[in-house]
């Protein structure tokens, strides 16, 4: 359905979601109507509905279409149902539309909004498509599920880039990396890695590493020494959540989803249900992720006037029920009253928080660099095998007897623990087994004729990992204790 407002009108497509979605959405194009936004509206339907109705994407293919044409969508919160094979929407949407960069300022609004972090203004730079969000899981056994983690080198080009060009538009002092490379050497250190190649392409900038563990302590006892900061997915998603709430709550939070071709805009808290219908769900959330949207499109007059009526909101205590507290707040409002409130303060501006001035967006897109191909030589592989006994040196004497042809047992692994040979007898071992064999001038016949003699033992295999040296260097780990 669209909804043409002048010739110079920008067009998006608009999903009003499920729960609390569609009281906020309301209050947001409500308000964004009042500032005089330029906007061309086609509405979709996804969420809930659209996955109780048997489409287990949540998406219909007219929705695609809509989302082609716009490329740029401003989404209330879904609800996903539980179980039955249901993919995440947002997932879905992100990687479907490449939107490789997720958008998250993390913001205190002290002395208005209760924060233990009075100067926090931290932007987290999220990895969009990689990591363990693939969602490629495996049941290897009857005991052992596995998560592939993927960290490519184009993705994370990608968005380490991205992070350094944010901070340079906006005049960001530092970019941050965290990675968790002391135990995942080979993912996460390639993030690291890349991160260090990039890093010097921009020599105004501080550059700094944090493993994410003792930098996620950092940033929840002291988020004023960061200032952006460029992760992969998963613990980015994490700790945005956890910026957010120490900024002030996470509902105040709104996050935008950048590729090359589209774009989408949203708050970064979920849809709520128990609180649908009674008119108290807080908008500023996804009223955060629209400001970001008209930024993106080139309406910052707009984006400006929707902000600083915001802040000034927020100064005049005029607060919804989650961050409303006695002796600093003056007034409870609902959602709509909210949204009323911010609309009668546009072309106001805050008289203590900093009123904003937005830049035009530009972009700078930089090819990804060639790299001449690796040498690449097959030394052995990783035989994945059910054994129920969970008895490492009995599997090992069955297994041994599929040497030969140039490949033979070098290790057996549970659980990434070396447990054959000279294995400790402390370990726990589950019924999953990796099983390593090792040559020299492997041939993928020779792997298969393997996977063929492990067969004929009459033993299960659950899955197979080629391993190879990359120039020399091994393209793969070793097992803990190896």
């Amino acid at each position: 359905m669209a909804t043409p407002t002048s010739a110079t009108s920008t067009p998006i497509t608009v999903a009003h979601g499920d729960g609390i979605g569609p009281e906020i959405m309301g209050a947001t194009l409500h308000i964004l109507k009042e500032a005089g936004a330029r906007l061309e509206i086609e509405t979709i339907e996804v969420g809930e509905k659209v996955y109780l109705s048997g489409n287990t994407s949540g998406i219909l293919p007219s929705a695609w279409e809509s989302l082609r044409r716009t490329k740029v969508f401003l989404k209330a919160p879904i609800t996903t149902p539980q179980g039955g094979g249901y993919k995440s929407l947002n997932v879905t949407t992100r990687k479907m539309l490449g939107l490789y960069a997720n958008i998250r300022p993390c913001v205190s609004y002290y002395p208005f909004v209760r924060t233990k972090h009075p100067v926090m203004d931290v932007v987290i730079v999220r990895e969009n498509e990689e990591d363990l969000y693939a969602g490629i899981e495996y049941q290897t056994s009857t005991d052992e599920m596995q998560a592939l983690k993927v960290i490519t080198r184009p993705g994370t080009e990608k968005i380490v880039r991205y992070g350094f060009e944010y901070a340079r538009q906006y005049n960001r002092k530092k970019v941050t990396c965290f990675t968790k490379d002391n135990i995942l050497k080979m993912t996460d250190g390639l993030f690291h890695k890349i991160f260090d190649e990039i890093s010097p392409e921009y020599p105004e900038i501080e550059k700094e590493h944090w493993i994410v563990d003792i930098g996620a302590a950092k940033l929840a006892d002291t988020p004023e020494a960061f200032d952006v900061i460029v992760m992969p997915n998963l613990y980015g998603d994490v700790l945005s959540d956890v910026a957010a709430q120490i900024a002030g709550s996470v509902g105040l939070a709104g996050s935008s989803n950048i590729g090359d071709q589209c774009a989408m805009f949203e708050a970064i808290h979920g849809s709520a249900p128990r609180r649908a219908g009674q008119n108290m769900a807080n908008p500023s959330g996804l009223l955060q992720g629209a400001i970001l949207m008209l930024v993106h499109i080139g309406q910052i007059d707009i984006a400006e006037r929707v902000q600083n009526a915001w802040l000034r909101t927020m100064e005049d205590g005029i607060h919804t029920y989650d961050i409303f507290t006695e002796g600093k707040s003056k007034q409870k409002v609902g959602t709509k009253e909210f949204a009323e409130a911010v609309a009668a303060r546009l072309g106001q501006k805050p008289e203590t928080l900093k009123a904003v001035h937005y830049s035009a967006k530009t972009s700078v897109k930089r090819p990804i660099a060639a790299r001449p191909s690796p040498k690449k030589e097959l030394v052995g592989v990783d035989v994945y095998i059910e054994w129920p006994t969970r008895i490492a040196t009995t599997l090992a004497e069955k297994i041994k007897a599929a040497d030969g042809d140039g490949l033979s047992l070098e290790m057996i692994a549970n659980r990434g623990v070396k447990v054959w040979p000279d294995g400790s007898p402390e370990t726990f071992c589950t019924d999953a087994f990796r099983c390593r064999f090792m040559g020299t001038g492997v041939t993928p016949k020779q792997v298969i004729a393997l996977q063929q003699r492990i067969a004929d033992l009459a033993l299960e295999i659950a899955m197979t990992e080629n391993l190879r040296n990359y120039d020399g260097k091994a393209g793969f780990t070793l097992a803990q204790g190896q």
